[in-house]
């Protein structure tokens, strides 16, 4: 398997570009399957959660090809073969579960397979099934499948009520509900930026859609939907991991496409800790305020609040803050793995249950350190940046699921680091 070698070589400087959201485009590829007509998505990033999302609707007879250099990616499912998602493909990553609903609201039936994807939590699918089920449909789980199907008439409008709020299950009965018959109203619903750019591409395929931002969504269903094209919204995860880089080392780096509304929540616990958030022409410039980063509380929350997939990054920056800060995880369990890695290259960290009290060193130590997830990789290559000597992380295929180029885009701005091909 591949490593990543970081050695902390001080501050840095330069700008480094922000690609489309993973997480917006995983659902922006399914969305493909509720038309007949082509759906192309722009500012696309190249990773190989898309990759595998690509298999998936190709496996469904769904036409796509990605046009790498222009960061295109252009579908169409007018000749759709099969509505059974295997386990094969599915098992490698929980998005896949987001072609039940548009499945199921274009043909009346579907067999999906259990999903599978990091090891950071449960997070089961009930919340999915049971929206889908509000509008009408008929499910059965058996052999490890989703076997979907609604009556005569096709989906119909009702009301989904969410117990907790799901981004995942918000997006499959958001796009289910477009050909429902009738009104679908979704009440506490996940307002985050990837929900709004869904609900955007779908009203211009002819979806007629309101609310979407606020915790309460209107559906009226439509008989058909067109095809359109649609930029992908800038990746906010990214976008937060990359303004820790000069949090840590140092230095000036502005973050190109970036937006304050966009990690919001974010910022605020960046100038509590210390750290200047700057708009610009071009995105964000972010840079060390003066001295030592200081402590800050956090707790994970979902959009607007503090985001779960940047809780990793943050504590990376908090191990060498001045004073103790408290994380609390409140969205997924068992997502402090990445601690006792932090923990090697001497960090002080205590973890119970879903928090974690990372009390400040004055420098982390380069050492072999193991990825667990996807934001635990790059909170470790964050952490080798700002640590003495030289940091391995190893098991970086995770890091190909959410980061495009990590290696050129942080080498861009000054950093020692470099990508070792495995045996």
């Amino acid at each position: 398997m591949d490593s990543i070698i970081v050695t902390g070589n001080g501050p840095l400087s330069g700008r480094i570009p922000i690609a489309g959201a993973k997480n917006a485009c995983l659902t922006l590829m399914p969305a493909t399957l509720l038309s007949d007509e082509p759906l192309t998505l722009t500012n696309a990033p190249r990773l190989s959660d898309i990759r595998t999302m690509t298999l998936l609707l190709q496996s469904l007879g769904a036409e796509v090809q990605g046009l790498q250099e222009g960061q295109v990616q252009a579908m169409s499912s007018h000749a759709l073969t099969s509505t059974r998602a295997e386990y094969d493909i599915v098992r490698k990553m929980r998005a896949s579960i987001l072609v039940l609903g548009p499945l199921l609201a274009r043909f009346g039936h579907a067999e999906v397979s259990l999903p599978g994807g990091c090891a950071i939590g449960a997070r089961p699918v009930d919340l999915h099934l049971r929206a889908l089920e509000a509008m009408g449909a008929e499910l059965d789980l058996r052999e490890g499948y989703v076997h979907a199907k609604v009556p005569s008439g096709g989906l119909r409008g009702g009301i989904v009520e969410f117990p907790f709020v799901s981004v995942g299950a918000t997006e499959n009965a958001l796009m289910a509900a477009t050909l429902a018959k009738g009104t679908t109203v979704l009440k506490n619903a996940a307002r985050e930026p990837e929900i709004v750019d869904l609900a955007q591409c779908l009203r211009k395929m002819g979806a007629q859609i309101e609310g979407e931002g606020t915790d309460t969504i209107e559906i009226q269903g439509v008989d058909r939907l067109g095809g359109a094209t649609h930029r992908v919204v800038t990746d906010r995860i990214e976008l937060g991991t990359y303004m820790l880089a000069p949090a840590i080392c140092g230095g000036e780096v502005e973050l190109l496409g970036g937006t304050i509304d966009l990690v919001r929540a974010f910022c605020e616990k960046l100038d509590e800790a210390g750290i200047s958030v700057e708009e610009t022409t071009d995105g964000l410039r972010v840079s060390r305020k003066n001295g030592r980063v200081k402590a800050v509380d956090v707790i994970t929350e979902p959009f607007p609040g503090f985001p779960t997939d940047l809780q990793a990054q943050m504590m990376a920056l908090l191990c060498t803050a001045e004073g103790t800060s408290v994380l609390e995880e409140k969205i997924f369990e068992n997502r402090f793995m990445h601690a006792p890695e932090l923990m090697r290259m001497g960090a002080k960290i205590d973890v119970h249950g879903g928090t974690a009290k990372v009390t400040g060193v004055d420098s982390l130590k380069g050492a072999p350190v193991m990825a667990t997830d996807l934001r635990a990789s790059v909170s470790l290559i964050l952490a080798g940046l700002a640590a003495e000597g030289e940091t391995v992380v190893n098991r970086v295929y995770h890091l190909d699921r959410g980061y495009e180029q990590v290696v050129r885009k942080l080498q861009g701005v000054g950093a020692r680091i470099e990508r070792v091909r495995g045996e």
